[in-house]
């Protein structure tokens, strides 16, 4: 091989590489963006509902914590009836509350399943003036099972 056939087999090499981070940059963008749309309707990325927590001398990272846990507390009862959830289950499972997230400083949807359905809740919350947590389911539903 003589020097020419080298630099040209480097230049090829380079050009290949740089298309190669070209394509993956704009991968990265594409994935950034869709990120930021995904994330848009969530506390954690919502000034105006942080800066309401904040003003209300709330500490938010434990607020948040405290309101995700709530829902997931009420996994624990005892009976056929959920706190929260108005079904019942169709399997003899409990209806378990499995996703979680908080909109803003008023809005929830969270998912529910037995096992076998699934369905979604709508819940508003508020703090009172003892500064505990109020759950209000405003809209539910439940999916068909398809056969």
């Amino acid at each position: 091989m003589n020097s020419k056939n080298i630099i040209d087999k480097y230049e090829k090499d380079i050009r290949k590489y740089k298309k190669t981070v070209e394509d993956k940059e704009k991968a990265v963008a594409t994935l950034e963006a869709q990120n930021f749309d995904l994330s848009y309707f969530n506390i954690e990325h919502n000034d105006n509902a942080l800066d309401y927590f904040v003003a209300q001398g709330y500490n938010v990272d434990e607020l948040i914590k405290a309101i995700t846990e709530g829902l997931y507390n009420m996994n624990d009862y005892k009976g056929d009836d959920h706190p929260i959830v108005p079904f019942v289950s169709l399997t003899g499972s409990k209806l378990l509350i499995n996703k979680v997230r908080i909109l803003n400083h008023r809005w929830i949807v969270a998912n529910f399943t037995d096992g076998t359905y699934w369905g979604e809740i709508f819940v508003t919350y508020s703090i009172d003036d003892h500064n505990d947590l109020q759950y209000k389911l405003a809209e539910s539903f439940i999916y068909p099972k398809l056969d």
